[in-house]
């Protein structure tokens, strides 16, 4: 490696009251798999997207393939061969898997008639590159989150880049699909090709990659070596400090039943669910992806319709609630999706937090601007949410500082259950400590918590009791030393269909949890 494929020397760059990037250099060689970590807001994504022509640098340059180059464009970039797959997926629900895999480029003849065979052959390709039995000609939209990120890979591999950036590329595969994509990975390192790899997960980064640069607050911490360092010693370079405890449980001080549903159903997605989560525990619920966690949670809220069923709250019979009747009952529900589910992300801080209590902050007719204002400040304050102002559109906040506003807009209706599906996709290890803390936190305050998350280190450490779910049904529940990775891989990946004789699954009553 005696010459960078692509560097960017002393980069900067600043929006309206932050400056994002100070003095940056980063380079990747060819054949080279380099990760980029930092906290969110640490300035990984700008950089990126001033290599792939989204952002211009306001100093320095970047140098491709040895010589200086101005990237003014997304297109641009791609026709240099400079590829970024983006941590939020941009694809056009509407249209085929071909045509998004191909979208600015379709092949077309003489008359501009695009030739629909040519474009399916060569999606098909790229769709066979990666192992997938996704169709070219079925409608994205259709598709699962997983399989709509595995259909942004194939549109930036079809294009045999000479860099490709990798933001967050994991985020909502399956275990398999990691795989397959660490085998693609592999395969264009092999071939020369340079990769930027992005990611929180610790385990990801020591498993795929051959450097390791780190940011904090937009400068530049130091670049390593991946076999030369340790976890420990990146955190501390990412966050200024190591993590004593990365996990934080709750102390078990349980209160009265919040809630309990008895043969919950709903026809395609999931069947006679079972449990019940009291005051002060925290509830975990693992499976894999297309297991019905989020469908039975998203079912609870009133978001979903019940096909079969009996919902228990505070210990009495209740119907089963539309969603603002969930808010008024004092359930609150984390949205896997932050952007697509949890915020309106051209709306600030102030607005996005206050959205979905309106009552709580009128006064008859008229908004109480000063009482919208204590309360954002409050949990922007609790929540350590760094923001230029309550004005600030959410949308140009890092991931981390947006889930918190997702919280925060919770939070602050002062539920009596909060359901928190996915609650640290995507987001640093300084932010997912804070997060699983507030977690404890609120059990310890009384809040009955259920926690839905793909890392099972995580909801193996914030958990009371872990449900494991497989394909529609609740296969086992582990408590106490039994809340081991291996019982819970075991649990979801050997059973199917209703529990095997033996599982623990039954919905307890209060007295046989105590």
């Amino acid at each position: 490696m005696t010459q960078p494929l692509l560097s960017v020397e002393n980069i900067s760059k600043s929006f309206p009251g932050v400056k994002a990037l100070d003095d940056v250099t980063f380079d990747v060689f060819p054949g080279e798999v380099h990760a980029l970590v930092g906290e969110n807001g640490a300035g990984k994504s700008t950089l990126m997207k001033v290599l792939a022509g989204l952002h211009r640098a306001d100093a320095g340059q970047i140098v491709y393939q040895g010589a200086p180059v101005r990237i003014t464009s997304p297109l641009d970039a791609r026709q240099m061969g400079i590829l970024l797959i983006h941590q939020e997926l941009s694809l056009s629900p509407e249209l085929s898997v071909a045509e998004n895999i191909y979208l600015g480029a379709w092949p077309t003849n003489a008359f501009g008639v695009l030739k629909k065979r040519k474009l399916r052959r060569d999606a098909q390709a790229a769709l066979d590159a990666l192992g997938l039995d996704i169709r070219p000609d079925i409608r994205v939209g259709d598709l699962s989150i997983a399989r709509q990120q595995m259909v942004e890979i194939a549109r930036a591999l079809a294009f045999n880049a000479n860099v490709v950036i990798f933001d967050e590329p994991t985020a909502s595969l399956t275990d398999a699909e990691k795989d397959q994509l660490f085998t693609t990975i592999r395969s264009l390192k092999a071939k020369g090709v340079g990769i930027v790899y992005i990611s929180h997960k610790m385990d990801e980064i020591f498993e795929i990659t051959d450097r390791i640069t780190i940011l904090r607050d937009g400068t530049l911490q130091g670049t390593v070596w991946t076999r030369e360092t340790d976890v420990n010693h990146i955190t501390r370079m990412m966050i200024g400090r190591t993590l004593d405890s990365y996990f934080v449980r709750a102390k078990e001080n349980f209160g009265d039943e919040m809630l309990r549903v008895e043969g919950l159903s709903k026809a395609g997605l999931f069947e006679d669910v079972n449990f019940a989560v009291r005051g002060g525990e925290v509830l975990g619920l693992y499976g894999l992806v297309g297991a019905g966690r989020s469908e039975v949670v998203e079912t609870i809220f009133g978001v979903r319709d019940a096909t079969a069923g009996t919902l228990y709250w505070q210990g009495q019979p209740a119907v089963f609630p539309t969603p603002r009747q969930a808010i008024s009952m004092g359930l609150a529900l984390v949205p896997e999706s932050r952007k697509e589910q949890g915020l309106v992300l051209g709306m600030g801080g102030r607005e996005n937090t206050s959205l979905p209590h309106l009552r709580m902050f009128s006064d008859a007719t008229l908004m109480n601007r000063s009482r919208e204002l204590a309360t954002y400040e409050e949990y922007r304050s609790l929540l350590d949410i760094r923001t230029t102002g309550p004005e600030q559109p959410v949308a140009t906040l890092s991931g981390g500082n947006q889930q918190k506003f997702v919280l925060a807009k919770w939070l602050c209706s002062g539920p009596k259950l909060i359901i928190l599906d996915e609650p640290t996709r995507g987001i640093d290890v300084g932010s997912k400590s804070a997060i699983h803390e507030l977690i404890a936190g609120l059990a310890e305050k009384g809040l009955a918590v259920i926690v839905i998350s793909s890392e099972m280190p995580e909801v193996l450490g914030v958990s009371h009791r872990v449900l494991a779910m497989s394909e529609g049904h609740i296969v086992a529940e582990f408590t106490g030393d039994m809340m081991t990775e291996e019982n819970l891989i075991d649990a979801v990946s050997h059973q199917s269909g209703p529990p095997q004789a033996g599982a623990s699954v039954k919905t307890q009553s209060i007295g046989e949890m105590a």
